[in-house]
């Protein structure tokens, strides 16, 4: 490893415009980072990462580079792009245990954290670094919200999250689990009770469903579901998972290592939301991909498809009438999922607009004062970095927020 990224960082041109940087969504500051390592001024580097991005040691595992930093490496237009990020993994890895970790003084303030994922533990770090109280609110009973329960553990080892606890709680962040907040406590209770403000970053955990007979069958299942408990649900040898983005390439890949011997993905057209380099790795464990299938039932013998009619440019432009079953043990959904609506119910004033995505303001405000929000709930699903991205702004305006605050 350490050859490789000395390799890596002897290759890059540390560009005066740096592509890679530019289309990084957190803006990493890449030219920087490679100089520094080239110095082995290691620890500085690891810690500008780090206030850059906290999750980096997450985003360096399981971003998409070929889409973000080394898709746009002047290197890769003829031939091979600096992998950056083997580069940022190992020096956010080695700084994630070494920094500071001592809590700050207090500022007398407190702010609640509801949710537990990239972008509520990024909030609780910012600012518990910052003097406030924090505490994190995770119904369930580890964190790491998707982190944890939506990426296998053979991509992002839960050993990551447990170091990320460890660092949460040396900077004097309380961590409250298995606790639901709009159930028997609620958002009400959080500022009656002296929290200067609160952050919503609860994900979308809501499957979308496909509006077809057959979806309460039992052997039909829910990708983000099934992820969350792989290990307790037998999938059978043939498996077919509707649906080709990142949960669907993850449901691929775990239902291979719990027992499955045939995987085959649908889509109804050629289009492939997954990212690359997940999409290869699913291939490569074995799951078939096949276009042009619109979904119209489930059986509890497998998915009965309809073949659509496709143009030269892929798009579908109709579909056939016969229709046609595929022998399968488990039918998977994996069509993305949506916030859960618990929140918005339980909390007056609290609106979300017709997908249930939480609104906000340039501030990342929701429409209560004093709660912010920003992730999956705000964007529907997106990236982990989009997550921090997201989350850091909200940092900020909490941060402004109830330093205007009387008290």
């Amino acid at each position: 490893m350490a050859v490789h990224i000395e390799k890596e960082a002897a290759r890059c041109l540390t560009c005066k415009v740096p592509m890679c940087q530019k289309h990084c969504p957190i803006s990493t500051p890449i030219p920087t980072i490679v100089q520094l390592f080239r110095e082995r001024k290691l620890m500085e580097a690891g810690q500008i990462l780090f206030q850059n991005n906290p999750m980096s040691v997450v985003c360096a595992t399981v971003c998409d580079h070929e889409a973000q930093c080394a898709g746009h490496c002047v290197l890769g237009k003829k031939g091979t792009p600096v992998q950056f990020y083997e580069i940022e993994r190992y020096l956010s890895d080695a700084y994630l245990d070494r920094m500071n970790r001592t809590a700050p003084e207090r500022n007398g303030k407190r702010a609640a954290v509801i949710g537990s994922g990239p972008a509520g533990m990024t909030v609780a770090i910012l600012l518990a670094q910052k003097g406030y109280s924090v505490t994190i609110f995770e119904k369930k009973h580890f964190i790491g919200g998707m982190l944890r329960y939506g990426i296998p553990d053979f991509r992002l080892p839960n050993s990551v999250l447990d170091r990320y606890e460890r660092l949460l709680k040396s900077l004097g962040v309380y961590i409250r689990t298995a606790t639901t907040i709009g159930g028997a406590l609620r958002i009400e209770n959080l500022l009656r009770d002296g929290y200067s403000s609160v952050f919503v970053g609860t994900g979308a955990w809501r499957p979308r469903t496909l509006g077809v007979p057959g979806e309460c069958l039992g052997n039909v299942h829910f990708g983000v579901s099934y992820l969350e408990n792989a290990g307790n649900v037998d999938l059978g040898r043939r498996v077919a998972v509707i649906g080709m983005g990142n949960v669907a390439m993850d449901v691929a890949r775990t239902a291979f290592r719990h027992g499955a011997e045939q995987v085959t993905l649908f889509a109804r057209s050629r289009r492939v939301s997954a990212s690359s380099h997940e999409l290869s790795f699913a291939q490569l464990d074995g799951a078939e991909m096949v276009f042009g299938k619109q979904i119209v039932a489930i059986s509890p013998d497998g998915p009965i498809f309809r073949s659509a009619i496709l143009d030269e440019e892929g798009k579908v432009t109709g579909y056939e009438e016969e229709t046609e079953l595929v022998p399968a043990d488990s039918v998977v959904i994996a069509v993305s999922q949506q916030p859960k609506d618990k929140l918005i119910l339980s909390t007056d004033h609290l609106e979300g607009n017709a997908k249930g995505l939480l609104i906000v303001d340039e501030n990342c405000m929701t429409t209560v004062d004093g709660v912010f929000a920003a992730g999956d709930v705000v964007t529907g699903p997106l990236t982990v970095v989009h997550a921090v991205q997201a989350a850091k702004q909200a940092a900020e305006a909490m941060d402004r927020y109830m330093q205007e605050q009387e008290g």
